[in-house]
């Protein structure tokens, strides 16, 4: 089964960032801010989606690049980065980022308001719950009969908000049997079990603080697994089964892939599949990929 994201939302985008972004642009303009600070790879899909619906807004974006290698889709997004208004600091590397930051923080400063920051892929607290949202829609679907209840909900990892979402969006709608499988596809962040369960949580603790009333800790980190085997060489590097599947995703189902994401994490379930990883399942492929380069 295939839950296709790519159609949802309007505008530039689609897919799991404009999910994240619902949620974070009007907490943007909550706390005052007038530029969001995030962020990404050279051909950022992230910083990209951001910029565009930041500006649509009225707020600016500013994005910290991080060096990934240079395929012919990177320099479609970078090209269009270029073009959307964003203003780029190609500071290279984590280390050089993280070393940067302060100054970051001050040179997009307005009128003594700091900027906005959001992590890599929008995976904060609030970010998370637009993909939480996503379980929960799902949950809709399985008790009007479209769809069974899955087994296992299958995603690429490149940051962790979906992942976090997904699992605390099918424990809050009862959906106890569904586990979610994230496809590690980023080598450059701490991604695993607990990392992924603590984000989770920070999302729980948000909406108790917004008056939801949950039950005690409802992710723990065996409510999701995470597996790395379908990396390859590190963030950004296509592999040979990532371009395979992209190809039978296109041939067989009329989806479109990206192979630093969404073509490595179906990679891994053809190959977990074929190995029985998944039992009986059924099992749901998440496609979370939604650029819409014409607009």
């Amino acid at each position: 089964m295939v839950q296709d994201e790519s159609g949802y939302g309007s505008g530039g985008w689609g897919g799991n960032k404009v999910r994240k972004l619902e949620w974070i642009l009007p907490d943007v303009r909550r706390r005052g801010a007038r530029t969001i600070l995030t962020v990404g790879g050279t051909g950022t899909n992230w910083g990209l989606a951001t910029a565009l619906y930041a500006s649509e807004r009225g707020l600016r974006t500013a994005v910290a690049l991080i060096d990934q290698p240079a395929e012919d889709h990177v320099r479609r997004r970078l090209d269009r980065l270029r073009r959307s208004g964003a203003t780029l600091h190609f500071t290279r590397t984590k280390a050089r980022t993280n070393t940067a930051a302060p100054w970051l923080f001050l040179r997009h400063s307005t009128h003594g308001h700091l900027p906005y920051f959001l992590p890599a892929g929008g995976s904060s607290p609030v970010g998370t719950l637009g993909c939480a949202e996503a379980a929960l829609e799902l949950a809709e679907q399985v008790a009007a009969g479209a769809l069974p209840e899955p087994s296992h909900i299958v995603t690429a990892v490149g940051s962790g908000g979906t992942a976090a979402g997904l699992a605390l969006g099918l424990r809050l709608a009862g959906l106890e049997r569904t586990r979610v499988v994230g496809v590690v596809v980023n080598d450059t962040l701490r991604l695993d079990a607990r990392t992924v369960a603590a984000l989770a949580g920070r999302t729980e603790r948000l909406l108790r603080a917004r008056g939801a009333d949950l039950p005690g800790e409802v992710v723990a980190p065996d409510d999701v697994t995470l597996v790395r085997d379908w990396l390859g060489p590190g963030y950004g590097h296509p592999t040979p089964r990532a371009l395979e599947a992209r190809r039978l995703a296109a041939e067989k189902a009329g989806l479109e892939l990206e192979p630093v994401y969404t073509a490595k994490a179906l990679g891994a379930l053809l190959d977990m599949a074929d190995g029985g990883r998944f039992g009986g399942g059924p099992v749901l492929f998440l496609q979370t990929h939604g650029p819409r380069d014409s607009a």
